[in-house]
């Protein structure tokens, strides 16, 4: 009889933290641990509230009856070390120090790993964190942009992407590592992703105003009218951050992020709720044409994911506009705790290596200009981030050529 793992997942957020137990892929036992926002306040660093949470977690295991003992794994979402290659890795000194620092940082999500690691010293098993949030497989080329001080960044959602192009392969007999992939998660941020044999080579950054609009950020905007009004008098450096990535998108438009309240508005009439609507989805079409041609046209599947993709019509109008790429698959809902425990149980069943964390990463950047204007690279890796056919000259390697 084949051996079975149980494996526990922690997802610490703003005010929860999301714990699940698995046996293999199975669920268990799952519960939303809400954490009161009076007493966060009271904790002076996010890494303060870890007593905090573990007892808050202890205490809600133990109202369902449920026991760790015997578990195999104990795995959390972790976030704040920097570019780092995609994969689960497991949880050395040297990542529970930068997750406890927030060495990039401080958000919740970093104690995800200093939880596991507490769980897995008291009940033994082994620790893990699975595909960061500072996951970055980018070519070299996808970093360059139009500034030279200015270089792109791999912001998106590896977590779900990446579980989700996993349940697909799986679905057509496949590995992740063999397909070509154009993949979008829409929810509270929207990212488009290009991923060629297991890596995600280009995005949308979630995060800093690029790609598509969305619930609660404004995507890409005109920089010219960005600089008019970042000096117009009218707003603060934070106003402007905040319009970019908190409060723009379906808020600035519509006032709510709420896509469900919108859909409701647009069936009693709302004309300019439809149209805002069906820009958001207009943007992420073109979007997923824009990253099919990152990897030449050669896509085997689109992929939707994330809590709007329950919308129906979203998804016929997205694949209405690109199925000319081929195949469109939805899989509606976020899979954050699902995809924890598989990319630990491909680890525990020799399906993969887990990695190690060394601290270093996969991008360091652009240096300063040589005498002949040309500008070195800093990666400790040139090979995973040059462009497939393309010969560059990188720091700390020769001229070469990526065959992969």
């Amino acid at each position: 009889m084949d051996k079975r793992y149980k494996i526990f997942t922690i997802n610490p957020g703003s005010t929860s933290t999301k714990i699940a137990l698995f046996e293999d892929d199975t669920r268990l036992f799952s519960a939303g641990v809400s954490h009161d926002a009076d007493e966060l306040a009271g904790f002076r660093e996010i890494k303060d509230q870890f007593p905090y949470r573990k007892a808050a977690i202890l205490g809600a295991l133990a109202r369902s009856g449920v026991s760790l003992e015997g578990t195999s794994a104990f795995v959390g979402r972790c976030g704040g070390m920097g570019p780092t290659a995609g994969g689960t890795f497991a949880i050395n000194d040297l990542l529970l120090l930068h997750a406890t620092e927030g060495r990039v940082t401080k958000h919740p999500a970093n104690l995800g790993a200093i939880l596991a690691h507490e769980f897995a010293m008291v009940y033994g098993g082994a620790a893990f964190i699975v595909n960061p949030p500072d996951t970055d497989e980018f070519d070299l080329i996808a970093r360059i942009c139009g500034l030279s001080d200015v270089t792109r960044e791999s912001k998106g959602h590896p977590l779900n992407q990446k579980e989700v192009a996993h349940r697909y392969a799986a679905s057509i007999g496949a590995k992740y590592e063999d397909l070509n992939l154009v993949i979008s998660h829409i929810g509270g941020g929207v990212s488009v992703t290009a991923h060629r044999k297991g890596r995600m080579i280009d995005s949308t950054d979630n995060m800093d105003g690029d790609g598509p609009m969305a619930p609660t950020r404004a995507g890409a905007i005109p920089a010219v009218a960005i600089v008019r009004m970042c000096f117009s008098g009218r707003y603060t450096e934070k106003d402007m951050y905040d319009r970019i990535t908190k409060s723009g998108g379906f808020v600035d438009h519509l006032g709510t992020s709420d896509a469900k309240e919108i859909r409701k508005r647009i069936r009693a009439g709302d004309g300019y709720a439809g149209l805002v609507y069906d820009a958001m989805i207009y943007q992420i079409g073109k979007s997923i044409a824009a990253y099919a041609a990152v990897l030449k046209g050669n896509v085997d599947a689109v992929l939707i994911t994330g809590a709007i993709a329950n919308d129906t019509y979203l998804v016929e109008q997205i694949t209405d506009m690109v199925k000319f790429i081929g195949p469109v698959k939805a899989y509606p809902g976020e899979f954050e705790m699902e995809a924890l425990a598989a990319g630990t149980l491909r680890v525990l069943t020799g399906k993969e290596e887990a990695r190690t964390y060394t601290g270093e990463p996969v991008w360091k950047g652009l240096s300063g200009r040589r005498n002949d204007g040309k500008r070195e690279v800093e990666t400790d890796n040139p090979a995973a981030h040059v462009q497939t056919e393309t010969s560059y000259e990188v720091k700390g390697g020769s001229r070469g050529t990526d065959q992969r």
